[in-house]
């Protein structure tokens, strides 16, 4: 992936951060927020549309259509973390942003027109419909355990089965949906709303980003036309695998500059508040935790950056983007943990970001797959790896 140049993408996140911490920012203390304290649809429709004003919508995607490289695209995005907001502000959030991405790569003109256009405008919002619930024994860390099946019928295709934890289904206006087929996995573009498609319930979690939640889903009879397939019967996992790594990755970019954010307000209390006769600062206590922040900010800034430039060769940078994904969440745990401890009782309050950025962090560790679910994989890739060396 070529990219437009380091001079142009610092020029590019320049503007994107100056929009996030000027005009963003101010946004969070906003009242429009549902009764699971997601932003609102009302509330999103307006930051995008003072990003389009500002010309930092989409900003990883250029009007030609071209994208960012990896590497590009981690230093634009981690901008866009630098307030929760900002990933919707941008239209740089999970899941549009990874489905953007594989549409791009894998759709025909006919679906880049229908469904990627509207995502890249900031027009609509999408839904990536894969695991589903562990009452059901479905995919949830084990694809292969996928129970949603589909079977062709004439020019359609009919689904049935249940997801869960489909991050904004609710609202949404456009669905990528896995399901198996005899041939093995497929994946489907869909109109959203569609009578089929029943969101059962959406759960409260405890985090807060993204606008309609983590819906658990029923699909009953869910026709589709059969050119509204990505690929072909039995290449929905192959596919899955394009979107998979950059959308893990971008994860780590975008909470990156979450917690690059809640690190300076943290940074910013101790050099203020005084307790014991001094600075909070001056306490050894509190002053090496904000260092072992900034160790652990710039590991995972680089470790994002790593994985970008092996996903910027072509490669699919499966066993990479476990390992970032794996060292980086954990490292902004951390970094998040000791920004609400050195703030104290102000860092469990939503006075500012910091609690909330810890409650997303938190998330993060499991979804796109748990840490141990990462080490186990990469456990089986070191056994393959040295049978391989023996031969």
């Amino acid at each position: 992936m070529s990219g437009v140049g380091m001079e142009k993408t610092l020029e590019i996140a320049a503007r994107v951060e100056r929009f996030v911490r000027e005009i963003v920012a101010p946004y969070e203390q906003d009242t429009r927020r549902d009764h699971h304290d997601c932003p609102t649809e009302e509330l999103v429709a307006d930051l995008k549309d003072k990003a389009r004003a500002a010309g930092v919508l989409t900003p990883h995607i250029l009007p030609d259509g071209s994208h960012l490289s990896q590497r590009e695209t981690a230093i634009v995005l981690a901008r866009t973390g630098l307030s929760p907001l900002g990933p919707l502000a941008c239209n740089t959030a999970a899941p549009d942003e990874g489905n953007m991405y594989l549409l791009g790569k894998v759709g025909s003109p006919e679906i880049k027109k229908r469904f990627l256009e509207p995502l890249i405008q900031g027009r609509a919002r999408s839904a990536f419909f894969m695991t589903e619930p562990a009452e059901d024994d479905g995919a949830g860390s084990d694809p292969s355990m996928m129970r949603t099946t589909c079977r062709p019928d004439g020019n359609h295709w009919v689904i049935d089965g249940r997801k869960a934890f489909i991050t904004g289904a609710h609202g949404a206006q456009i669905g990528i949906v896995m399901a198996k087929a005899e041939q093995g996995a497929c994946m489907f573009l869909v109109d959203l709303p569609d009578p089929a498609i029943r969101i059962e319930r959406v759960p409260n979690t405890i985090d807060s980003s993204m606008p309609g939640g983590h819906a658990v889903v029923r699909i009953e009879g869910l026709r589709v036309p059969a050119d509204q397939m990505l690929g072909n019967p039995g290449e929905g996992f192959t596919l899955a695998q394009v979107r998979l790594s950059p959308a893990r990755l971008s994860h780590c970019m975008r909470w990156l500059g979450a917690c690059i954010r809640a690190n300076e307000i943290a940074t910013d209390y101790a050099n203020r508040r005084h307790a014991f006769g001094k600075l909070l600062i001056e306490h050894e206590g509190v002053g090496f935790q904000l260092a072992d922040n900034l160790i652990d900010l710039k590991q995972a800034e680089l470790m994002i950056d790593w994985c970008a430039s092996v996903l910027d060769t072509g490669s699919l940078g499966v066993a990479e983007s476990s390992m970032a994904k794996v060292a980086v969440s954990e490292a902004l745990m951390r970094v998040a943990d000791r920004c609400v401890q050195v703030m104290g009782g102000s860092g469990l309050t939503g006075d500012s970001i910091v609690e909330q950025v810890f409650r997303e962090v938190r998330a993060f560790r499991i979804y796109d797959g748990p840490t141990e679910v990462h080490k186990w994989s990469l456990a089986k890739k070191v056994r393959r790896d040295w049978k391989a060396g023996q031969s």
